[in-house]
């Protein structure tokens, strides 16, 4: 990466902080964000304009429940908090041991059941009309659900648990309602949150282009004696700055490249070293997932090889990605390509030994995945990342990653993939 440009807040003063950073680690992550500082002030937040999910947005949502909870027989779905419970309700809370649920009824508005001191903060992010029924300390909570249901008439059809729910809220349920037949939530909650919409395709955009707008400015300042940590640490600032909440910025140098997650020890940069950055980050509660790698300094001809082979290998996966064809078949076609090249096989190593990708929307990893045997047909409006690393352990691993949705044509970037390792921006 030695023709990156050098910007002036990092002349000869940065040069003199990546020297204390091989000093004191322990200090050198806060040094650098410091010497960042006047470079971050330039940058600006590009989220401005952004239009959250309004109203009619979250009340078709609701709609659509609903009609799939009629044609399966489902009286009603149980959800926690979390991402779920914000796509339908828009409440954000934490769990805890004391439950907080939303009940999707297969009629009329939804309920929340939440602890009686709760309440007031519960109403704050609560986006849809429903009815809140609260329950005391001395109360079994699910009771009170069980009351929901009995009283819109809805205790003596299946009720629906979505995935996430822990399972002492399944089993108390289950003893509140004696008999009751209690079933998976997935195809309601999965069969209306797989498909993205207009709206929610254009915050993953912009997420996307806040990711890449920080990219672009950490990638320039990438200096030899770096760690991992300290350039995620640059990339998660100007993330910031840019307007996007992180939501990881993982910064994998030399050998550490060769596992998917990185490794414990600590690696610097230093010349002809592999730099792998795998960044997300959330505008308006959608996500952003985007690898890069590049070589500081001179690529040799082997790392320029395999990285060619990873950026053909996640163009044959958005070749495979049709409408009605299998999410497993995408993974297929990449093993078939890079079995041929001697990796493998299947998901042995040297070679690709996670999924092709996954669902991607208000979490980074969502149902369903790129993986063999998924039987998933896909459809428009979901949505996936693309990412058929290649690693080869004890040497380094190349990962690059760009999400996309489905339209009725086919397959659309989110963000356009590098065409070459000396320009992974």
């Amino acid at each position: 990466m030695s023709t990156a440009p050098h910007l002036p807040a990092f002349s000869p003063s940065r040069r003199d902080l990546l020297g204390l950073a091989i000093a004191a680690p322990l200090l050198s992550t806060s040094a650098i964000l410091r010497a960042a500082e006047p470079d971050l002030s330039a940058l600006s937040d590009i989220t401005v304009t952004t239009r959250p999910i309004d109203a009619a947005e979250r009340a078709a949502r609701l709609v659509r429940a609903q009609a799939l909870m009629k044609a399966a027989g489902i009286g009603a779905v149980l959800i926690e908090p979390g991402s779920s419970m914000i796509y339908f309700t828009g409440v954000r809370w934490g769990r805890s041991e004391r439950l907080t649920a939303a009940i999707l009824p297969a009629e009329g508005a939804p309920c929340i059941v939440t602890p009686f001191f709760e309440e007031p903060s519960v109403r704050e992010t609560l986006a849809v009309p429903a009815e809140v029924r609260v329950w005391q300390e001395d109360q079994d909570p699910l009771a009170v659900v069980a009351g929901f249901l009995r009283d819109r008439k809805l205790a003596t059809r299946p009720i629906a648990i979505e995935e996430t729910v822990r399972f002492f809220a399944y089993d108390a349920l289950a003893r509140a309602m004696p008999g009751a037949k209690i079933v998976s939530a997935n195809p309601i909650v999965r069969g209306c949150r797989m498909i993205k919409t207009p709206a929610e395709i254009a915050l993953m955009q912009t997420a996307t282009e806040v990711t890449l707008a920080a990219y672009r400015w950490t990638y320039a300042r990438v200096e030899k004696g770096m760690t991992g940590p300290e350039i995620g640490a640059l990339m998660t600032a100007a993330t910031k700055q840019l307007g996007g909440a992180p939501e990881f910025s993982m910064a994998l140098v030399g050998e550490a490249s060769a596992y998917p997650h990185g490794s414990r020890e600590i690696h610097r940069v230093a010349d002809g070293q592999v730099v792998l950055m795998d960044c997300g980050c959330t505008v308006q509660g959608y996500q952003s997932d985007i690898s890069r790698t590049w070589v500081h300094g001179t690529a040799s001809a082997d790392q320029r090889k395999v990285w060619d082979q990873v950026a053909r290998g996640q163009q044959i996966a958005f070749a495979a990605a049709r409408i009605g064809t299998t999410a497993g078949s995408v993974d297929d076609a990449v093993r078939r390509q890079y079995e041929t090249l001697g990796y493998g096989p299947g998901y042995k190593l040297p070679g690709l030994s996670h999924r092709t990708g996954h669902g991607i929307g208000m979490d980074g990893h969502e149902p369903v995945n790129l993986v063999r045997g998924e039987m998933t047909k896909l459809a428009a409006g979901m949505c996936f990342s693309d990412e058929p690393g290649i690693y080869i352990p004890g040497k380094y691993g190349i990962r690059i990653e760009d999400c996309f949705h489905m339209t009725a044509a086919g397959p659309k970037w989110f963000s356009e993939p590098p065409k070459s390792i000396d320009a992974p921006l």
